[in-house]
C-alpha cells in the first residue's frame, strides 16, 4: 500500500488514494467507497484499497477513498447520510442490508443498470438473497458469507457427524488440566448470545424466523432449538459459561478449543504460520441434529455491492465500472486464493482449486446446506427479537417455552410499529 494513506478517525479505518502521477491536470474525481470489511477479515481491507488503487491507475484525475466500517456502523451511517443525499458513492457490504434499504428507498436495483447478461453471470444463490419486489438490488462480490464446523485435528481427528457424537466428543475434550475446577479445554466453542450463531441450530430443528414476513418464533421448533443450546452449557458442559466472537476466536487460536462454529470470512485467521503452531485446521458441516435427523442450516448471504439512490452522471459510470472490474474472474479468483471467499460467479465457482482443497471443499459442501438470509425488512425485527430472549435462556433466566413466546410478542409489536 504504498500510495495509499490510512487515518483512524474516532474508530473508522479510512483510506485515501493518491491520485496517479501525471493526472493533475486532468479532471479531478473523488469517488468514495464504504467496506463492512472493518472486522475481523483476514486482510481483505488491505486487498480492496490495492485494488481501487490499481482500478484508479487507469482513470486520470480519479481518488477513490476507502471508508471501512463494521457492519452495523455502516447500516446506521448509510441511512443517516443518505437521507441528506451526502453518504458515499458505492456501498461493499451484506445482504441483508439490502431489506432495510430497500424499505428506506435509499439504494438503486441493479438490473438496468447491468443488464440481465451480466447478472446471468452469478450463481442463483448470490442473486437470491438480494432480490425483492420483482427487482435485483445489489451485484455479489462472493457468496457463502455461512457459519461452518472448524476443528482443531491435534485434538479432534475426525468432525462428529451428529449432535450426539458431538456432544460425547465434546465431553471427552473438555478438560480441567491443571485442576483448579474450572475447564483449560472445551469441547465447543461459538458466540453463544448471538442470533446469527443460533440460526443454524433453529433451522436443523426444523424452524426458521420468517415465513416470508410473518415472524415464526414461537413453535415447538425454537422451544427444542433454545433447550438443545442450553443444554450445552448447563447440562453437558461443553462450552465456555461465557463465550462471545472474540473468545471463541481466541481459545480455538490457542489450541484451547477441540470444535468451533465460525464463517468462511474466518478461514484465513487460522492459517498464519503462528496459529498454525497449535491449530490444524479442519473444515466440515455442523453436524446433524440427532433428535430430528436434519442438517443445521447456517444462514447463506454473501458481500454485495449496492448503489445509492441518488446516485447519478459520471459517479454512476465509476461505480458500474468498478463492479464490473470486481466482478472479473482475475478478481474473483484473487479473493478465492488469498481469502478463501467462494466466488459469486458461476465461472470462477468452477474452479478446480475449490475441490482440491480440503478446507474450500468443506466450506462449498457446508454452504449447499444452508439458508438464504431473508432480506425483507422484518427479519431486522427478528433478530432484535431474538437476541434478548436467547441471551436470558444462555443467562439460566428464562424457559425456552416462555422466550420463544416472548421473541413472538416482541417481533410481532417490532414489526407493527415498522409498518405504522
Amino acid at each position: 500500500m504504498k500510495r495509499a494513506i490510512a487515518f483512524i478517525l474516532t474508530g473508522v479505518l479510512f483510506f485515501a488514494l493518491a491520485v496517479p502521477m501525471g493526472a493533475l491536470a486532468q479532471k479531478k474525481v473523488t469517488f468514495t467507497l464504504w467496506t463492512k470489511e472493518g472486522e475481523v477479515t483476514g486482510g481483505v481491507l488491505e486487498d480492496i484499497v490495492e485494488l481501487s488503487k490499481e482500478f484508479a491507475k487507469s482513470r486520470p484525475g480519479l481518488t477513490i477513498e476507502v471508508v471501512s466500517y463494521g457492519v452495523e456502523e455502516l447500516r446506521q451511517n448509510f441511512q443517516a447520510a443518505a437521507f441528506a443525499g451526502q453518504g458515499p458513492d458505492l456501498l461493499w457490504t451484506v445482504s441483508d442490508h439490502a431489506g432495510p434499504f430497500v424499505a428506506m428507498k435509499i439504494i438503486k436495483p441493479v438490473d438496468n443498470i447491468f443488464g440481465k447478461d451480466f447478472l446471468k453471470e452469478f450463481v442463483r444463490p448470490g442473486l437470491e438473497c438480494v432480490e425483492l419486489d420483482g427487482k435485483t438490488w445489489g451485484v455479489p462480490i462472493s457468496v457463502g458469507n455461512h457459519l461452518m464446523l472448524l476443528y482443531n485435528k491435534n485434538l479432534l481427528k475426525t468432525p462428529p457427524k451428529n449432535t450426539d457424537e458431538m456432544i460425547k466428543v465434546g465431553k471427552e475434550l473438555t478438560r480441567d488440566l491443571n485442576k483448579d475446577g474450572v475447564p483449560d479445554q472445551y469441547g465447543l466453542v461459538y458466540n453463544l448470545n448471538e442470533p446469527f450463531f443460533f440460526a443454524p441450530w433453529l433451522g436443523g430443528f426444523g424452524g426458521w424466523p420468517l415465513d416470508g414476513t410473518k415472524p415464526t418464533l414461537n413453535t415447538p421448533a425454537m422451544v427444542n432449538a433454545l433447550q438443545f443450546v442450553h443444554d450445552l452449557k448447563f447440562v453437558h458442559k461443553i462450552v465456555p459459561v461465557e463465550c462471545d466472537y472474540d473468545a471463541a476466536d481466541a481459545l480455538f487460536k490457542e489450541g484451547k478449543a477441540a470444535m468451533l462454529i465460525n464463517g468462511d470470512w474466518s478461514l484465513t485467521s487460522y492459517q498464519t504460520p503462528e496459529v498454525r503452531k497449535k491449530v490444524d485446521l479442519g473444515v466440515a458441516r455442523i453436524p446433524m441434529v440427532s433428535q430430528t435427523g436434519l442438517w443445521p442450516t447456517p444462514m447463506t448471504s454473501g458481500i454485495y455491492f449496492m448503489l445509492p439512490d441518488y446516485l447519478t452522471g459520471e459517479k454512476l459510470q465509476i461505480a458500474k465500472e468498478f463492479v464490473e472490474f470486481i466482478s472479473s474472474d482475475k478478481v474473483q479468483l484473487r479473493f478465492l486464493e488469498k481469502h478463501m471467499r467462494l466466488p459469486a460467479t458461476a465461472s470462477a465457482l468452477k474452479n478446480p482449486k475449490i475441490a482440491s482443497d480440503p478446507i474450500l471443499k468443506g466450506s462449498a459442501d457446508q454452504m449447499v446446506v444452508g439458508k438464504p438470509m431473508p432480506t425483507v425488512p422484518e427479519m431486522r425485527a427478528a433478530w432484535d427479537a431474538i437476541r434478548p430472549n436467547q441471551e436470558a435462556v444462555m443467562a439460566g433466566k428464562m424457559s425456552p417455552k416462555n422466550a420463544a413466546k416472548a421473541m413472538q410478542d416482541a417481533c410481532e409489536k417490532l414489526i407493527r410499529e415498522m409498518t405504522k
